[in-house]
This record gives structure tokens, sequence and C-alpha cells, in this order.
């Protein structure tokens, strides 16, 4: 049983079973969830690793401009110490005006480097075109670059993204439906019409028959106060309820790129046989010397010699009963010494033959 290890490397076993959750571990409120933020900006300071790119001069006079200075007509800066960069960030549910925020900042033209730069005020506006945050500050940037001066290079991480921690403060609230309408709404994470229906009794067993009720797959509709204090120790009592979630589909999960392979508890297979074999073509090239005669003025060439050889190992064949489990199936993957390419091999034609009671997802 020396093979063994293709189960611990390339077969990962993994038991979905029932277990008491909480809600606020599987499902989320409706409505009650971050916003993207994003904008453009300037980064200043750089020790001569900015640019001097059409847009970033553009950008640089509208700065100055601001400031009441203005450059004569056709006058390019050709800063090295600027860069222009766009800066994202993720705004949480009910952030409050005055609250901050971190934001990314990442260079979107030729700057080797923001390290060392200070971003300047940058409005972050949401899909709405709105101005919820304005960012600025100093970038902490982990990556590094150096040039040789024989043109050589080394770059460590990316140092063209930084972080400012706390780098907005946030002007505009973004309303939620939290206090709005009669009931709260729970939307699993991962849709499921038992775990749906379990998590329904669940709360109707603690609140009483007809307080929630399962819209779908998804959503679970829960009565609640309209009072928004009320309804905040509410919804705190709610999310800590524990019931047991639905035991997940029969899956196998191949991922092609690395070889990894996830077999659910509840795969079966039917009655089938398998035969495992390999077959090794090797080709060896042996270029010859091909020297004529004295007398037949001609040239001495080398002439390509293919050497081509066949091996083919002898194939094993095992076979499948009715309800074989997912240990039988390793064992005998393993007794047959299947490489994970070969594994994955074997999945997809059982597959193909019925055979395999589950879902086969290849990604």
């Amino acid at each position: 049983m020396n093979k063994w290890l293709i189960s611990l490397v390339s077969l990962l076993l993994v038991s979905w079973g029932a277990d008491a959750a909480r809600i606020k571990d599987v499902a989320q409120v409706a409505g009650v969830r971050s916003n993207q933020l994003v904008g453009y900006g300037l980064v200043t300071g750089l020790p001569g690793t900015g640019e001097s790119t059409p847009f970033t001069d553009q950008s640089f006079n509208a700065m100055l401009q601001n400031f009441g200075i203005q450059l004569p007509e056709g006058t390019s800066p050709k800063a090295k110490n600027i860069a222009a960069v766009i800066v994202t960030a993720k705004l949480p549910a009910f952030t409050k005006q005055g609250q901050t925020i971190d934001v990314t900042v990442s260079s979107i033209g030729s700057a080797k480097s923001l390290r060392g730069g200070t971003l300047m005020q940058t409005m972050l506006k949401g899909l709405d075109g709105k101005v919820y945050a304005v960012a600025q500050g100093n970038l902490v940037v982990s990556g590094f670059s150096a040039d040789g001066a024989d043109g050589s290079s080394i770059v460590g991480n990316n140092p063209a993204v930084g972080m400012i921690s706390s780098g907005a403060i946030v002007e505009r609230e973004v309303p939620t439906p939290f206090s709005r309408g009669d009931y709260i709404t729970f939307n699993l994470l991962d849709s499921d019409f038992t775990t749906a229906q379990r998590m329904t009794d669940a709360v109707n067993n603690f609140l009483g028959p007809g307080m929630a009720s399962a819209v779908d797959a998804t959503s679970v509709k829960v009565r609640a106060p309209r009072d928004a204090s009320q309804r905040v120790a509410f919804l705190s009592a709610i999310e800590n309820l524990e019931f047991n979630t639905a035991e997940g589909a029969a899956k196998i999960i191949v991922n092609s790129r690395t070889g990894t392979i996830v077999v659910g508890q509840h795969v079966r297979l039917k009655p089938a046989a398998v035969t495992h074999g390999g077959m090794t073509v090797a080709i060896k090239e042996k270029p010859t010397v091909s020297q004529p005669n004295a007398l037949a003025n001609g040239d001495t060439t080398v002439v390509p010699d293919s050497d081509i050889s066949v091996t083919e190992k002898q194939g094993k064949m095992f076979n499948f009963q009715t309800g074989v489990t997912l240990d039988d199936l390793v064992r005998a993957v393993n007794e047959v010494g299947a490489a994970p390419s070969d594994l994955m091999a074997i999945l997809q034609a059982l597959k193909q033959a019925g055979a395999i009671e589950g879902q086969l997802i290849i990604i």
C-alpha cells in the first residue's frame, strides 16, 4: 500500500454531514452589505519613480488651476514625481458620516513605484455617481524595485500598489432597508430548500408559529418589530439561533490545473468495471554522419536517425459493486497506482458511463 500518498496529496476527502450552525454563519440579512467606491487621483512626492503621460500632465494642470496657478498654454510639466492612480474602497453597511475607511491606491500609468508618495484629495464615488467619501494621505507600499546601470532590474511584491489605513473620511451614508417594512429577510449563503425549511422551523420554534416563512431555496422572511431599537435586539436573538443545516449534494470537484480532487461523502458508484493501463512512446534522435567516397566529389552531411520504442504497462481491472462508498473508491484507485491525471480520466469515464451517483464538476 505504498500508493496511499495519492490520497493524501491529490484526493481531499470532505464530509458534509449535518451539524448545528448559527443563523448568522449560514445567512446574511438582505440589504445589509458593503458598497464599492472608486475614484481617480494623483500621487505626489515620488522620488523620480513617477511618470509624465498626457493624462497625468492634464490632471496635474487641472490641480494647479484649482490653486490659482495657470501654466502657459502648451507647457508640459514633465514631472517625474507624480503618478495617476485609481483609488478603491469598500463602504461597510451602517458606516456613519465622519468615520474612516481603508483605501487601496493603484497606478494606472507607467510609474515604477508609489513608495514614498502622498495621495492628493480624491473623491470616491459610488455606482450612482455620488461622492460618499474623500481620500487623502501617505501611502504604505510593501513592494520595491531597483534598476542597475546595465539595464538589469529587480522587483519585489508590487511597488505600483499601496494602501492608506483609515485614508478616507465618509461624507455620505448609504440608506439601508433594515428599519423599513414588517419583515427581515435572511438570504442563505448556499441555497438549499432543506436548509431554508429547517431555518424556518427553528425561528418558528423560538418565536411562535407563523413568524417565519421560506420564500424559496435562498430567502427566509421573519416578521420583525418596526421600532429600530427593538429590531436590533430582535435580530441579535434570531441570528444566534442554532439549527441543523442540510447535508450537501453528492459532488466530485476536480481542479484540472492543480490536480486536486474533492469527493463528497454521499458519492456512490453503480456496478462498473474499470481497467487502468498506460502506453509510453519514447523517441530518441541519433544523428549519424554520412561520409562520401574519396572520388565522389560529395559533401559530408548529418543524417537523422530516429529510434522509436513503445512500452505498454500491464493494465489492471477492478469492479465496483452496487453502493460502493468513497473509501472503496479510494482503496481501489490506490491499488492500481493511478496518478491524479489518471484518476481524473477514470472519474470522467465513470460519469459518462452513468456509474456515478452525484455531480462531477471540473474547474
